[in-house]
């Protein structure tokens, strides 16, 4: 089958401590070159390092292929779609696609802010070369699927982050590119919209033939779009294979996580300028931070973070994780979740330090290894349930041991992803 996408030996590096990379014209190289020599003479050096985010990586991708490109954050995955979309430059090597393309990295690229809904889907089918007829034969399409009708007359700019991913990916999925690069942008979305975006991608794939690039870290969303994988580590390929063999190398890259992590420093830490974690812990039932909990034993997820500007209404949530990239379970402070109501629930949270603690009942995890991911939000988006300030993903990770209770000796009839003991009665009726 043919190749519609062909990397050879492609790199990318950045200069740590370097002016903001830009575009330069002729004239803009003649003038630096000519200030070079009166910088040096006044001693204004640059301190720079090298920083290579994409490091000699070749693979293919043939015409329909559904390719997931999975790894840690920082592993060059988002650099290498960047490179691809032809957003940024490479350094060394070269990348042939052929083809139309359509990308949806992350959330305030593609569309022009200052136009409205309407207005953008029009713009987005003629830079990939469509007629205006062909892009209106799509347009009722677009809008169901992007379920923001009402607000098409509004300019984007004004969109939440889930909404604007609502419609970036119904115009990405409609406009027919014969190639689609999709970033974890989709991870804004509720769960709903995820799943639908999901099967769209696999519609797209399987009955159109187009190729799709796809980044998250959600490992089931990837194994159930992609038959084939990439894994990157700091910058490089270190597996290309099928998609199981590829988590299963990944899951073990990520199991050196430990249990604990604190960030002295605001501005070293997950965030924005709004909310900063400070720290994550597992902690056992007398508040003592651990690593292996027993299977019968409540635990805590302890999370702390600065709130950097007063008035926002915070809703912090924990995601478990695990050995296979699923998710278990994820919780938060919602008054229909929590066992007892969280006072800082839905209240304008001033300036200063929070610490939030979940506690997870004990005979609930199966026996194994599990990671935390870790996300604060803002409530009341127009159409989002809440907007990202925070998202750290893999931030801590622990192990559930089973030291001989009845679900071990039971093992092998017990299946499920939790092994939760119920209450169950049986009479004669």
């Amino acid at each position: 089958m043919e190749k519609i996408i062909e990397v050879h030996n492609l790199s990318k590096k950045y200069f740590i401590g370097s002016r903001r990379e830009r575009y330069y014209s002729l004239r803009d190289e003649i003038v630096d070159l000519a200030r070079k020599p009166m910088r040096w003479f006044k001693g204004e050096r640059e301190n720079k390092k090298n920083f290579w985010a994409l490091e000699d990586v070749s693979f293919s991708v043939k015409k329909g292929e559904a390719v997931g490109i999975i790894g840690r954050n920082g592993a060059g995955k988002t650099t290498l779609l960047k490179l691809l979309s032809k957003i940024t430059p490479p350094t060394n090597g070269r990348a042939i696609i052929r083809g139309r393309v359509n990308s949806l990295l992350e959330v305030g690229t593609g569309f022009h802010p200052e136009l409205k809904g309407r207005e953008n889907i029009y713009l987005a089918g003629a830079i990939l070369g469509m007629t205006r007829k062909e892009i209106k034969s799509k347009f009722d399409e677009i809008v169901e699927f992007s379920e923001i009708g009402q607000f098409l007359d509004t300019p984007v700019k004004r969109y939440s982050s889930g909404m604007y991913v609502r419609l970036a990916f119904s115009v990405a999925a409609h406009l027919e590119p014969e190639v689609l690069f999709i970033d974890e942008v989709l991870a804004v979305g509720d769960y709903k919209f995820q799943k639908k975006c999901l099967e769209k991608m696999s519609e797209v794939r399987s009955q159109n033939g187009r190729t799709v690039l796809f980044v998250s870290h959600n490992m089931a969303s990837v194994a159930k779009l992609c038959n084939r994988s990439i894994l990157l580590e700091k910058g490089k390929l270190v597996m290309e294979g099928l998609t199981s063999d590829v988590i299963d190398k990944y899951m073990g890259l990520r199991g050196k996580i430990g249990s604990e992590v604190i960030w002295e420093n605001p501005a070293e830490a997950p965030g924005d300028s709004a909310v900063k974690l400070k720290s994550v812990r597992i902690l056992s039932q007398q508040f003592v931070p651990t690593y292996e909990l027993d299977i019968s034993q409540d635990f805590i997820i302890e999370l702390t973070y600065w709130n950097l500007i007063e008035g926002k209404k915070l809703l912090p949530y924990i995601s478990l994780i695990n050995n296979e990239g699923i998710t278990i379970l994820t919780a938060n402070n919602l008054p229909s979740i929590c066992l007892a109501p969280d006072a800082w629930y839905d209240r304008p949270t001033p300036r200063g330090l929070f610490r939030c603690l979940c506690r997870i009942p004990g005979n609930l995890l199966r026996e194994g290894h599990y990671f935390v991911n870790i996300g604060i939000g803002n409530l009341g988006g127009v159409m989002d349930f809440y907007d990202h300030h925070v998202y750290k993903e893999h931030a801590i990770s622990f192990e559930i041991i089973d030291q001989g209770s009845i679900y071990k000796e039971h093992s092998n009839i017990l299946t499920g992803i939790i092994q939760p003991r119920v209450d169950w009665k049986t009479e004669k009726l």
